[in-house]
């Protein structure tokens, strides 16, 4: 399968704290890229503020064009919203699909009940409401909208996300990140060039208010078994640039709700069954790292979230006890003991290059 044959759909999500215009920048990002996407699902997780609905509203309409609309679409044709049975997946068969898909594997997982489950299947309601489809230079995007009644954190959005996805890539993609204009390009030739890979990820380049002022950058390995020795103590993948067949995604049991650490406890499952994870070495998405981000990082919960991942990884043979109290003694101390502005001059001086 050649590059241009692997479609492939962008998963993300936006809640009621999410900033209109950092979303309608992250939207134009993905659609000006080198190959653009052939979907992008967007969750709505919980209700969100009508200014955020209106940026996907804010896409231009059949008629209209790029000139009737606040993005700056290169090669932008008419647009148009289309009823649900014209596209190619209708309301049953996403129905069935969920209903026949396994919930978790119940070798590797967590119990979290219902929560997630019933959102996914809440999804399969919602999903056809008013798509959109671009017409870019002859490129077809399918814009999809799941609103959500109530807010149940990133992991549920994300199983929701994948479970409506039509095509066999996913990309990952934040509400308030910048993807660079070849992203995509970069990521589907190096699946091409590597097929037995499950997920591809690269670079992160941190920024505060202008997106050209560069405060950091996460650099995390290349190769599978380095993530899989990086993972024993920090997360190998910078989540917001990850590309990964669907298959697999579903195969090891999809996104499970974990507080702000829903993608290490999925890596950490993949690499437990056998898929192998790649970064390359370029940056791929630019991400807004404000005070606020990294004060989300701290205090009792997001500790314990963390210790319940190493318990887990301790259990499943994945780390040794030495190396679990390590990163628990490193955790406790990061994340409860230290002040705000300390915990922020440590990740800027010792997590980011």
């Amino acid at each position: 399968m050649t590059m241009q044959e692997m479609k492939f759909s962008v998963i993300m999500s936006i809640y009621q704290n999410d900033v209109p215009e950092h979303l309608h920048i992250a939207l134009e990002s993905l659609l000006n890229q080198t190959r653009r996407p052939d979907e992008i699902v967007i969750v709505g997780d919980g209700p969100v503020p009508a200014e955020l609905e209106q940026v996907i509203e804010s896409l231009p309409t059949e008629g209209s064009g790029a000139a009737g609309s606040k993005f700056k679409v290169q090669g932008s044709n008419a647009l148009k919203r289309v009823q649900g049975s014209e596209l190619h997946t209708d309301s049953t068969e996403l129905t069935d699909s969920i209903t026949q898909t396994s919930r978790f594997n119940s070798q590797s997982s967590i119990a979290f009940g219902d929560d997630c489950h019933d959102s996914v299947n809440q999804a399969s309601l919602l999903t056809l409401a008013a798509p959109i489809i671009l017409n870019l230079q002859g490129h077809e995007t399918v814009i999809r909208y799941l609103p959500q009644e109530k807010n149940r954190g990133l992991g549920a959005a994300m199983a929701i996300a994948v479970e409506a996805a039509q095509y066999p890539y996913l990309a990952r993609m934040d509400a308030d990140d910048i993807a660079v204009p070849d992203r995509f390009e970069k990521q589907l030739r190096f699946l091409e060039q590597h097929p037995d890979v499950a997920a591809v990820g690269g670079m992160i380049e941190d920024f505060s208010s202008d997106p050209n002022h560069v405060t950091g950058r996460r650099v995390v390995p290349l190769e599978s078994e380095d993530i899989h020795r990086y993972m024993r103590s920090r997360n190998g993948m910078n989540h917001v640039t990850v590309m990964f067949k669907k298959e697999e995604l579903l195969r090891v049991g999809n996104y499970q709700p974990f507080h702000l650490n829903e993608d290490y406890y999925l890596w950490v499952r993949m690499i437990q069954q056998g898929c192998q994870l790649m970064n390359i070495p370029d940056v791929l998405v630019r991400v807004r790292a404000e005070k606020e981000q990294v004060d989300r990082r701290g205090g009792f919960p997001y500790f314990r979230d963390q210790y319940r991942v190493f318990k887990y990884m301790l259990n499943t043979g994945f780390i040794s006890w030495p190396r679990f109290l390590l990163n628990i003694c490193e955790r406790g101390t990061v994340q409860l003991l230290m002040p705000l502005s300390v915990r922020c001059w440590f990740y800027q001086r010792f997590l980011r290059k």
